[in-house]
């Protein structure tokens, strides 16, 4: 069941545009916007009207949550970039670097050691850089 089905396919994409900017931050999008070509500007449009803009609107999970699941899915995939930049957006989103500790470590059981080892080392490169 669609959760926003008064929405134009417009709507979702402003309203994704606004989460995905204050999740990612201004200057993150700035720099996805200015790459955009002709390539990829469907693939732009999808991030922010789609998964921005119909997934993470949803009212079933706080963006602390979904933060919490997006940082297993990218240690699962091996999404090392993505998983950096999404750990400073969980601290964004509310997480403590304590939280994000407890995420590696719970994926360490289901994913795996090596997983959760460079995870570790990614999210630390991650915290780091927030502190220069």
């Amino acid at each position: 069941m669609n959760p926003h089905p008064e929405r134009t396919e417009s709507q979702a994409h402003e309203d994704g545009t606004t989460v995905r900017r204050e999740v990612l931050t201004d200057a993150h999008v700035d720099r996805a916007e200015a790459g955009t070509t002709e390539f990829t500007e469907d693939f732009q449009d999808f991030i922010s009207r789609y998964a921005w803009g119909e997934v993470w609107t949803r009212p079933g999970l706080d963006r602390r949550m979904r933060s919490a699941c997006v940082l297993t899915a990218l240690i699962a995939g091996s999404h090392w970039d993505e998983f950096e930049m999404h750990v400073k957006a969980a601290l964004r989103n509310g997480l403590t670097v304590e939280e994000i500790k407890e995420v590696v470590l719970q994926s360490a059981i289901y994913l795996s050691v090596p997983s959760a080892n460079n995870a570790f080392k990614h999210a630390q490169k991650a915290l780091d850089e927030l502190t220069e």
